[in-house]
């Protein structure tokens, strides 16, 4: 795959790479787990409870520092339920050993930001989260906190995917300025553009009860992460109506999901990325789970009024949002080749032509 043009690598490309022993596993693939542009990762059979979260550094190992920082191990092939306010290591079932000139980096699900489970892949000799450089060969481990819901997952379960990259792709603002003109990258007017593609609150309320977005409530039951709509809603998520003015007092240390003014559009050569925090906008963290795949809101595959989802959670101070105010950039990355299959085209792709909108593993709000 040498000779393959840079960008990042859609999915026939990541097939190449299982094909070729880039990327090793146990078993075979779900029959969904690549993605248009990305490859979801799925849990191992074993997990270990560990005092904090670290980065292993040169010429370390993951394991070498579990040895000293692992206070139980426990089984996942029979399911276990993983606490708020802990933090566990899994062994991933993909391995890599990766061409000299791809490189990687890994995002929580979208599922899986949803539900304020904070996860991060790491690499042995790892500096950064979510960072595997090109040509690395070794084990890939999850990093796993939830902060808000108890979660059940199991070997298998899939809360994080990877995206490879060749090259440098990323799109200028010069360039995206003119991507805009031509491909419309939000629906009813063009797009502000500074660092990516920025996006604004939507806290106007929708429907007649003036649905602004849903504040994740504590102390709740445990939530399978393999199950869909399975969860009644309201047993977890205290809905925001608007009352009165369109703004949102974010309470320190509270999780919520809101949506995007704006309706995105990532053409089908393309993909996009989501920055997580940004301190420019604000005190807060915007989005957890960070890939945008060719397609997302498509018009010609009924993606039309897509916006983005957004999983905010306030720092230390209470901070007032505005409606229209800008709270993230999504920043735009070329494919190496357009993928056969775009998001949402038959491959039950989950959010595609979605406004504000609970993870799936929940039942309709009614």
């Amino acid at each position: 795959m040498t000779d393959a043009p840079a960008g990042i690598l859609p999915a026939h490309m990541i097939e190449a790479l299982f094909a070729s022993g880039n990327i090793i596993a146990d078993r075979a693939l779900d029959d969904d787990q690549v993605q248009p542009a990305s490859l979801d990762l799925r849990l191992g059979k074993v997990a270990w409870r560990v005092r904090a979260s670290f980065l292993p550094g040169p010429g370390r190992s993951v394991t070498s520092k579990l040895d000293r920082l692992k206070l139980h191990e426990f089984d996942l092939t029979g399911g276990a339920v993983l606490e708020t306010g802990c933090v566990y290591i899994v062994p991933l079932l993909e391995e890599l050993d990766l061409p000299a000139d791809v490189a990687a980096t890994t995002n929580p699900k979208s599922s899986t930001g949803r539900l304020d489970v904070f996860t991060r892949v790491i690499t042995d000799e790892g500096q950064e989260f979510d960072t595997v450089p090109a040509g690395y060969k070794g084990a890939l481990y999850a990093e796993i906190s939830p902060k808000t819901f108890p979660v059940l997952v199991r070997t298998g379960t899939r809360l994080s995917q990877i995206r490879f990259r060749r090259g440098h792709p990323t799109v200028t603002d010069e360039e995206l300025t003119g991507l805009d003109e031509t491909a419309e990258l939000i629906s009813g007017g063009h797009a502000r553009i500074g660092g990516g593609l920025q996006l604004s609150i939507d806290l106007e309320g929708t429907g007649t009860d003036r649905l602004v977005g849903f504040r994740a409530k504590r102390h709740t039951g445990v939530i399978d992460m393999d199950v869909k709509a399975a969860h009644d809603p309201l047993d977890f998520w205290e809905p925001i109506h608007r009352r009165g003015a369109a703004e949102l007092i974010l309470d320190p240390n509270e999780f919520y999901i809101l949506v995007s003014r704006e309706a995105v559009h990532v053409p089908p050569d393309f993909a996009a990325e989501m920055v997580p925090f940004d301190p420019l906008v604000g005190e807060f963290r915007v989005h957890y789970a960070g890939f945008f795949d060719p397609g997302f809101g498509h018009s010609e595959i009924g993606g039309a009024g897509s916006r983005a989802v957004l999983e905010v959670r306030s720092h230390d101070v209470p901070f007032i949002l505005d409606h229209g105010q800008t709270v993230g950039r999504l920043v735009y990355e070329r494919m190496a080749e357009r993928p056969k299959t775009l998001y949402g085209e038959g491959i039950g792709s989950n959010y595609q032509g979605q406004a504000l909108k609970l993870s799936k593993h929940f039942k309709a709000v009614e």
